[in-house]
């Protein structure tokens, strides 16, 4: 057996920077006792909206959507219900999509000034609309001021803010395949687990820590709510394969955030991007999180394509079983990195209500991806551009007086916000109706769920907040079925002819509804 002392020198060899960099300032993660704090109750059953700025609305005509477009654009966000907005990221990048940073304190120029920003930030207030930002953690850009200062020389002061070697250690990325993580510069080799142009920091050096809760301090302080925490399994790295990921020092430096955020600002909302099963998924809840519910979004889709609900009956059990008590899942059913739902549906009208109704009857926070109420398609690539395509306002697009800096998808004639907004029988219309249903009802929004065992086609469940409980049963198949019930219903919303019907809930094919239990 290795001594622990021993094995942390082993660890150090692999992990340091390039030899002759200083590694005075480098410091072990440190474990100490940190009782995380929970996240902001405020959120818990607020609708949030996720929001790629660059493809929102373009104000100056330039093809590219900017804060002035967006802050024009929220009443609309408003009427939709959203209670909360979720912006990709808006700081200076290379980069058409942001993630990798080269100034955490200024404004993407692209999209306006930082009184730009301010502006839009009071305007989301005024309507009591609460912003989270996108705040990218685990990586800057390769042309960050910092890595270019830690990759000239041995003796930078910030040669230790990023994870070098002398030698390639021929680790690959952990989530299969032969792509590497470790790239030549200099002479020497840093770690970058994403792509080279995203190397990541070095959480072992306390000033890394240090700046990166400084900077998240600095945005609490102008106003933000909270963050989206980008690749957040990825801060501390062990070794190759799975040492790469979910390592006990990326639950310390999570932790260690959390309690320095809601510090700052009590009522912070921190929700994390963990792409990991349910059992693992309850250990970044244990850190004091919430986190984006990858499984269930899974089993949502594949359900509703499927019309068997089995799938995400399993996964609601298994959440209940495995998840910390009072934690605040965040539901959704796509993001910008997924092929967009109405393709992936086959934008079949049926299945885009049933996964909207879903998603608005679960616990927790969920998410809605810009365009996904109004049936945006995916653009003709799998490239993640093409899940990032202009908001579609118009039959004509609507986006930008310019030509638009990515293509509008297909379908752009009939799934547009001018089609949809005066059409009840649109999805848009199908989403404002569901999030207004949610509002009236406190199990919607902060009970506890219970799944029911029904048929294959039928997804039924409890929704109980102690002083109301609400039956809500959704028809994910072709064929119109009747559902039993033993108690007193009142409706809240019924949708596609759901009724009650004498000692049954009829449920015409694709249809949901929610009933107060008497």
């Amino acid at each position: 057996m290795i001594a622990p002392r021993l094995l942390r020198a082993a660890l150090a060899a692999v992990l340091l920077p390039v030899l002759g960099c200083s590694s005075t300032t480098a410091d072990p993660v440190r474990h100490r006792a940190v009782r995380p704090v929970a996240n902001a109750e405020w959120a818990r059953g607020a609708v949030f909206y996720e929001i790629f700025v660059r493809s929102f609305y373009d104000s100056n005509g330039d093809g590219i959507g900017d804060f002035n477009g967006l802050t024009s654009k929220l009443d609309y966000v408003n009427d939709l219900g959203a209670n909360a907005i979720w912006l990709m990221p808006i700081f200076e990048s290379p980069s058409y999509h942001g993630y990798d940073t080269t100034d955490y304190e200024a404004i993407e120029r692209d999209y306006g000034t930082d009184a730009d920003f301010q502006r839009f930030l009071g305007e989301a207030h005024k309507r009591g609309i609460r912003v989270i930002v996108d705040f990218v953690m685990n990586h800057t850009s390769s042309e960050h001021p910092w890595f270019l200062d830690s990759a000239s020389s041995t003796a930078s002061p910030k040669c230790n803010w990023y994870v070098w070697n002398s030698t390639n250690p021929g680790w690959t990325q952990p989530w299969g395949g032969n792509f590497p993580t470790w790239y030549l510069k200099n002479g020497a080799y840093y770690y970058a687990v994403f792509w080279s142009g995203m190397p990541d920091l070095n959480y072992r050096t306390p000033e890394v820590k240090t700046e990166m809760f400084r900077l998240g301090r600095l945005w609490l302080s102008q106003g933000v709510d909270g963050f989206r925490l980008d690749a957040s399994r990825y801060l501390v790295e062990t070794g190759p394969g799975a040492g790469q990921a979910d390592t006990a020092e990326t639950h310390q430096i999570l932790k260690d955030f959390v309690v320095d955020v809601q510090r700052t600002k009590a009522d912070a909302f921190l929700v994390a991007e963990n792409t990991v099963d349910t059992q693992k998924l309850a250990t970044y809840f244990d850190d004091g999180l919430s986190n984006f519910n990858f499984p269930l979004a899974s089993a949502i889709l594949e359900g509703v394509n499927s019309g068997n609900a089995n799938r995400i009956r399993s996964t609601l059990r298994d959440m209940i079983a495995a998840y910390p008590s009072g934690v605040i899942d965040a539901p959704f059913l796509t993001n910008h990195d997924h092929i967009r739902i109405a393709t992936q549906l086959g934008s079949d009208a049926g299945k885009l209500r049933n996964a909207a109704a879903i998603l608005l009857t679960l616990p927790g926070a969920p998410f809605i991806y810009y365009g996904e109420e109004v049936g945006l398609q995916n653009g003709p690539g799998s490239e993640d551009e093409w899940k990032r395509t202009p908001m579609p306002w118009t039959p004509s697009g609507g986006f930008s007086t310019a030509t638009p800096w990515r293509a509008y998808a297909p379908g752009l004639a009939m799934s547009n916000v001018a089609a949809e907004t005066s059409d009840p029988q649109s999805l848009l219309s199908y989403y404002r109706n569901w999030i207004a249903a949610r509002k009236r009802s406190k199990a919607l929004l902060k009970g506890d769920i219970t799944p029911i065992d029904s048929s294959a086609q039928i997804l039924a469940f409890i929704r109980d907040s102690g002083d109301e409980r609400v039956l809500v049963a959704h028809n994910l198949g072709n064929a119109s079925v009747m559902f039993p019930m033993n108690a007193t219903l009142e409706a809240i919303i019924e949708d596609n002819g759901a009724s009650i019907a004498g000692m049954n809930i009829s449920l015409p094919a694709h249809s949901s509804g929610a009933w107060r239990m008497r």
